[in-house]
This record gives C-alpha cells, structure tokens and sequence, in this order.
C-alpha cells in the first residue's frame, strides 16, 4: 500500500486529497465549492446531495489510474455540528443540511439558556444550550418539515453530522455511524458515560433510533467499493479537534487555534475534563487506541468568511492579497474596529442576537480602514478567546500552533503574536486534512504510534512579538468598547 484518501469537507468547498504515505506529500488534490443557502436573515443551508455528488467527483478524479490495493484508507474530516436528515432506504437527503452557522433556533436556545435545564445540559455535554449545536436543528426538521416527521413514523429517518452522511453513501448504506469527537457537538452525546444520554434524547424528541453508532477516531468503520475494489473507511474526525490533532498537539497545555471561516481554540486538557465558567466549551479532543483526551474550545464564528464578505459584497478588493495590501498601507487602525458577529458572538461572549458592527468612522476613513478592521478582527477575536482558555485551564499557553487559510497571512500573524505577546508557531496550513490523514494511517497499520507521527510533524514559520504589552493596551482598550457597543 501507497497511499491514504482523505476527504475534507468544509463549510464552503470540499477536498479529496490523495497522500502519498512514503513522500509525506499530497500527491494529488481536487477541490470543488457548494452552493449556500441564506433563505432568511441568519439562516444558512447547504445541499447534502451537491455535497456528495461533488465529493465523489472530487474522489473520482484523484483517484483516476490508482488501484484501490494501493490504498490504505479513506478518511474524513468535516465542518462540525452541521445537521443531516436523509433516507435510511434510499440514502437520499430529506431537507438541506442545517449549517453551524444557522441560528432558526436561537429563541428556543435562549429558553433553555434561562432554565434549570442549561446546567443539566452543560454537565452533561460539556456545552451551552445554543442554536450551533445538532439537537436543536434535528428537532426543527422534525417540527417543520413534513418528509422528516413522516420518515421518523415508518422508521427510516436517518440524522447525523457531515461526517455521517458521507460515510453512508461511501459503504453503499451498510455503515450507519458518528466518531465521538462529532458527536461531542450535537448536544445530545454524554461526554462522560460516552453514550447518547436519554435524557437530552427525550428534552428534544430525538429518537434513539434515528441516530448513529458513535465510534472511536481510530476505528474502521465500512468498506467502499466505488472504485473497483474494496478500500476500508476509517479515520473520521471534526475538523478543529483534527487540526488539534494534526499539529501533534498530544500533551496536556497544548494549543492550536485554526483561521478558517471561524477561527476554534483548543487546548489539550488530556483526560481532565475542565468545566468552563467563562463561556469555553468541554468537548472530546480524540479516542485513540482507546485512550480517550478531552479538550477546552473557544470559538469565533465569522472569520475568514469576514474577508470573503468584505470582497464580495462590499467590493473594497479583489482578492485576499489585495485586501492585505490596501491594510498594511496603514501604519494603524486609526480607531477604526469590526466586530464580525455576523452570526453572533461566541466565546466569551455568547450572544446569539448580537449582529456585526464597524466603529470608529471618521470623514478620513476609507477602504483601507475597513479592510485593516476586516483583518484585525480575527486577532482580537481570537485573544479574547485565549485570554479566556488561560482562565479556566488555569494555565499559561507559551506557543500557539496555528494552522487554516488565514494563517499563511504574515501581516495577520504578527499582529496576533503582538497582540497576545507570545510566540506563534505554523507547522502546516494543512493541519486538518493532516490530522485526519495521520488518523486514519494509525487505524489502517500505515503509521505505529503517535511517536511516529510527532515525528513527521514539522515546524514551518515562527512569529514572535515585536512590540511590549503596553504598545497594544490602547488598541485592546478600543476593542472592547467595540465589543460593548455589540452587545448593547
């Protein structure tokens, strides 16, 4: 065997990635976007069968002239908590997939927020009662769309992450399962008996049946025959606890934040479950040979995103290069700020009507500013959410690995190691397809042991702050009056 298939399924495109195991490197990769779906302010939706159909284009092509006796594997990694409804008979879709970023059911979370129920949930999910999470989109389908309801009377109603669906359609609808670290976001999954709770099951009206097998991130779980011959499917994994994972953050204090279209924190609090008391979440990092190691997670909603929306509906630039260029034309902000809650605020704030704000304009600002503001957003976001993991660990994060589209963006780098005072290290922009691909080599024999696998992670640029703490002070100082200014 040669190689490992992976698929990397995102919130705006998806990715079949064939790595050559002996090389260390991609040896092919496809990639193709998907529609999104706004059908009312703050509702966001995706196609599960574009997702697919475009998924088995993108395998189709990287595997064009390979013989599936070269492969070890197929693995996944996915954009999280994202809700699937579809046919256990034919596999076909029921209704778009419901996206993390959709809030539909915010009043019904902000009830459950105000009651004795929130701490029940908290204890036992390690979350807050939040229209991010699955169990609350899975209830909407099932009281709003009418095919939902009617499958889950004959019993042929299937629900399930990203990662799920997929894996359904790859074994021909034999395998029906959810690895444990997608399962930790639906809200509906015990993070301490490690089974789905009856009693979240019956607070939503989900029935036990409707939902997967959860699994381990190291088990095979099915066969795929797509190809002319028999590949085992294994490895799968939510995208941020595999970019944790990627980046061979294996110890306890280990952190890593990923600039994609949010930006998640995650620090390795090993098989300490650390419950948060400054809106952090209590989550499963990863089940590894059995070993099972929790996680502390803060998160940003809307970040890169923020740049796609400044490109593409304000029109300021071109392109993410151009964007950075009309910002680092600036020697500073000029008191211009934006709090990208677009879709709400997460950590530490977690307001789910608070909507997106620009301040500080004066008759002197220009697109330069906004484009500045767009790009600083994500580093202030993501100190808030530092500061807080710090807190509640009750520890110091000396480095913090980086990884996503964002973090290849220098200017945003160094402001981020100034505005944290710490050093910043990027091993791979790739970590979370990596994190999925060194899963699924340990569940298929291609690697031994994470020993070998920390081997093979490599450091690819340092940052480290050029400037003292009281230089950032007055720019910390206007963000949180943005902040306040949000949230009123």
């Amino acid at each position: 065997m040669k190689y490992i298939l992976t698929i990397d399924e995102g919130t705006t495109s998806l990715r079949a990635i064939l790595f050559d195991v002996k090389k260390g490197e991609f040896a092919r990769v496809e990639q193709m976007p998907f529609k999104q779906y706004f059908p009312k302010p703050a509702w966001v939706e995706h196609d599960a069968e574009e997702i697919w159909e475009k998924t088995k284009k993108c395998l189709e092509k990287v595997m064009e002239g390979i013989d599936p006796k070269e492969v070890y594997g197929i693995g996944i990694t996915n954009q999280r908590e994202t809700a699937v409804c579809w046919s256990r008979k034919t596999g076909k879709a029921l209704y778009h997939a419901i996206v993390w970023q959709c809030r539909r059911t915010s009043k019904l979370c902000e009830k459950l927020k105000k009651s004795t129920k929130s701490n029940t949930i908290k204890s036992k999910t390690g979350l807050i009662p939040d229209a991010y999470f699955s169990a609350t989109k899975y209830k909407w389908l099932l009281d709003n769309v009418p095919e939902v309801a009617k499958a889950k009377r004959s019993g042929d109603l299937c629900f399930g992450t990203i990662e799920s669906f997929l894996v359904h359609k790859l074994t021909g609808g034999k395998s029906f399962v959810s690895d444990i670290t997608n399962a930790s976001r639906t809200m509906l999954f015990n993070i301490k008996t490690l089974t789905w709770d009856d009693y979240l099951l019956k607070l939503f009206n989900i029935p036990l049946s409707t939902l997967p097998k959860v699994v381990d991130n190291d088990d095979v779980v099915g066969e795929c025959t797509l190809f002319g011959g028999k590949i085992k499917v294994a490895g799968l994994i939510g995208d941020q606890q595999s970019s944790l994972f990627g980046q061979g953050c294996f110890d306890k204090g280990m952190a890593k934040n990923t600039y994609g279209t949010g930006c998640f924190m995650l620090v390795n609090t090993s098989k300490d479950r650390v419950s948060s008391k400054h809106g952090l979440l209590t989550t499963i990092g990863y089940k590894v040979d059995g070993r099972l190691c929790y996680a502390l997670e803060g998160s940003v909603f809307n970040a890169g995103c923020v740049v796609d929306w400044a490109i593409d509906n304000l029109g300021i630039a071109k392109n993410p290069k151009e964007l950075t260029d009309l910002a680092t034309d600036l020697k500073s902000n000029d008191g211009v700020y934006l709090v990208p809650a677009f879709t709400g605020l997460g950590t530490p704030y977690w307001d789910m009507e608070a909507r997106g704000l620009l301040c500080g304009l004066t008759r002197g600002t220009d697109k330069r500013h906004i484009a500045r503001a767009v790009l600083e957003g994500m580093a202030y976001s993501t100190y808030d959410v530092l500061k807080t993991v710090e807190k509640d660990a009750k520890m110091k994060v000396r480095v913090l690995h980086v990884d996503g589209g964002a973090s290849v963006n220098e200017f945003l780098m160094q402001f981020q190691s100034n505005l944290i005072q710490k050093k910043l290290e990027r091993f791979n922009k790739e970590s979370t397809c990596m994190g999925a691909i060194f899963m699924t080599g340990l569940a298929t024999g291609a690697y031994k042991n994470l020993a070998e696998i920390r081997s093979r992670i490599k450091s690819e640029r340092i940052y480290l702050p050029n400037c003292d703490e009281e230089d950032v002070k007055p720019l910390l100082k206007g963000w949180k009056s943005a902040i306040n200014r949000t949230l009123d």
